[in-house]
């Protein structure tokens, strides 16, 4: 009887939330798999609550880091140190915009949406100012955010 309890009990468990977050990698690359400098990759993620997305430094000095105004309302941003991985757990729904900071002007900026539907930030977030390149690819990043495309392709020009 105690071994039929405990099954069912860890059985309940493996159902969680928690049980069924999945976990992500986002590179930060000196050059895309596209040729594109100063890349995170992919560029563009969809993910759901309770997923964990990780950086991974896998070439340069780079790090990843939240960006003002593009985080849920209530939600802590983030830093990572330069040339280490960092990871988070998204726990709301909504646009997190992050950028490298060395790299921000140059356009290495990436864009992770969590849930499904419409982002209750985004007017916020796309309402962000940004320097030099990141404003283009921030602005190909949305597109892919609207038409609800996944994996980031193409979304670092």
């Amino acid at each position: 009887m105690k071994n039929l309890l405990l099954s069912a009990a860890l059985g309940a468990l493996a159902l969680t939330p928690a049980a069924l977050a999945e976990d992500h990698e986002i590179q930060m690359l000196n050059a895309g798999s596209d040729g594109q400098p100063m890349v995170f990759e992919p560029a563009y993620l969809e993910v759901e609550s309770g997923d964990t997305v990780t950086f991974v430094n896998a070439m340069g000095a780079h790090n990843a880091q939240s960006i003002d105004g593009m985080l849920p309302d209530g939600v802590e941003g983030f830093r990572g140190r330069m040339n280490q991985d960092v990871s988070f757990t998204v726990t709301d729904e909504g646009i997190y915009g992050v950028k490298c900071m060395p790299h921000y002007g140059a356009g290495m900026v990436a864009l992770i949406k969590v849930g499904a539907g419409d982002a209750a930030n985004l007017d916020e977030a796309r309402s962000v100012r940004h320097p030099g390149r990141a404003r283009d690819r921030f602005e190909a990043l949305f597109e892919q955010a609207s038409a609800g495309q996944a994996g980031g392709a193409d979304a670092s020009r």
